[in-house]
């Protein structure tokens, strides 16, 4: 492994994220005190026809928006690294992967080595649809950019430190020695919002990252408290295509009168379940929007969804004894007014009162009552990856200065 050297300048970082049929990516200039966007974009409908290319630079002007076919996450990497030729940019000095899961012997942000990559391998079992996509971006990336660093940024370090009351599953604990915890996930969402928020971040504080996959937070002083997703990412809230938490009965019942096997229950609870399933349309909150006033099933898959997300926030807020904000974040809890005007509607209660203009018009703050603030900020998963890891490049090169020498 090289030394990616500039330590006094900072860092050019190469960010991945890499999602089921998704590509995001970001260029940046990272030092210690501030990030600087170089260039970002996004590989979207990876594995069909009709792939996306896009990428803006640091000001968003369009710098590409291409149709085309990608096959697989590698085939999305080798688009992203032809770009950055094409464009003639800076070359990346190290590159950061968004790992969703890392099992339980990886909670915390690291290099990659071949050590990593055996955990990782191992923690596929907790999320096929993420982390196979993450481990062909890590060895496509070496493929192209060679010695580079690369570095594992967790979803699940920040949800490390669970108290056991949160932390610990109702099932023989002999099972915990294999694994089976409640880690948490969307915790770099949960990194960038508080980020964005600063110092001002209040003591108790619930962030509701709602998107294709979904998941309610509850942070006390800047830490997690208490998260809805659990062992995987398929459980907690009702999301996309995954049935959030099911009564293990009808796991039960799949098993034993559907004679699924493992893989066909795996897709039967990641794929073909949630809003995808309610509706029998889609799991795209946007498709179902705009078939909901004909359409009965896409109008109760709304209703589920925002009813199973304002159960979750009012559960994080009996797990924090109350709440100072709510944060609406990804996909739909950023862009979709509606959506979160039906969540808030039943929550009156605890101060979460939407200003319906401001709502429509996402400014902030979209409401609150009480000493209750509620707000609608991007996620910048990207940006936090590359914040991680000047943090462990800092940290390492400290460590081998100690030791008197610098190295990859």
């Amino acid at each position: 492994m090289s030394d990616p050297g500039g330590q006094k300048e900072g860092w050019t970082v190469l960010a991945l994220n890499a999602g089921s049929s998704s590509l995001k990516f970001g260029l940046f200039r990272a030092g210690s005190g501030s990030v600087e966007t170089i260039v970002s974009g996004s590989v979207d409908a990876i594995g069909e026809e009709t792939g996306r290319f896009t990428a803006r630079d640091g000001n968003g002007a369009l710098r590409c928006n291409e149709n085309r076919e990608i096959s697989d996450q590698e085939h999305a990497l080798d688009c992203v690294s032809s770009f950055l030729d094409r464009a003639d940019l800076v070359a990346p000095q190290v590159i950061g992967h968004r790992i969703v899961h890392g099992g339980p012997d990886l909670l915390r942000h690291c290099y990659i080595d071949d050590a990593v990559i055996a955990n990782l391998e191992g923690a596929a079992q907790f999320a096929p649809l993420h982390v196979p996509a993450a481990l062909s971006g890590i060895r496509r990336a070496k493929t192209h950019f060679g010695n580079l660093p690369q570095i594992a940024c967790l979803d699940t370090a920040f949800h490390a430190n669970l108290a056991d009351v949160a932390r610990v599953l109702p099932i023989a604990r002999d099972l915990e020695t294999r694994g089976l915890r409640r880690y948490g996930f969307h915790g770099l969402s949960c990194e960038s919002i508080l980020h964005r928020l600063g110092s001002g971040v209040p003591s108790r504080t619930i962030i509701a990252h709602l998107g294709s996959g979904a998941s309610v937070t509850a942070v006390r002083n800047g830490a997690s408290a208490d998260t809805s997703m659990g062992l995987t990412p398929a459980g907690g809230v009702v999301m996309g295509t995954r049935g959030g938490d099911l009564d293990p009965g009808v796991i039960v019942y799949l098993l034993r009168q559907k004679k699924l096997d493992a893989d066909e229950l795996e897709r039967e609870i990641d794929c073909r379940a949630g809003l995808l399933a309610i509706s029998r349309l889609s799991g795209d909150m946007r498709v179902l929007r705009n078939a909901a006033e004909t359409n009965a099933d896409s109008r109760l898959a709304i209703g589920v969804f925002c009813h199973s997300v304002r159960k979750e926030i009012a559960a994080m807020a009996a797990v924090l004894g109350g709440a100072d904000l709510l944060v609406f974040t990804g996909g739909i809890g950023e862009n979709d007014s509606q959506t979160r005007l039906e969540i808030c509607a039943g929550l009156g209660w605890m101060g979460v009162v939407l200003d319906e203009a401001r709502n429509r018009g996402s400014e902030n703050p979209i409401g609150g009552h009480g000493g209750l603030q509620v707000l609608a900020l991007a996620s910048q998963e990207e940006l936090q990856i590359a914040r991680i890891c000047v943090a462990v490049l800092q940290g390492r090169l400290f460590a081998a200065s100690r030791r008197g020498k610098i190295s990859g």
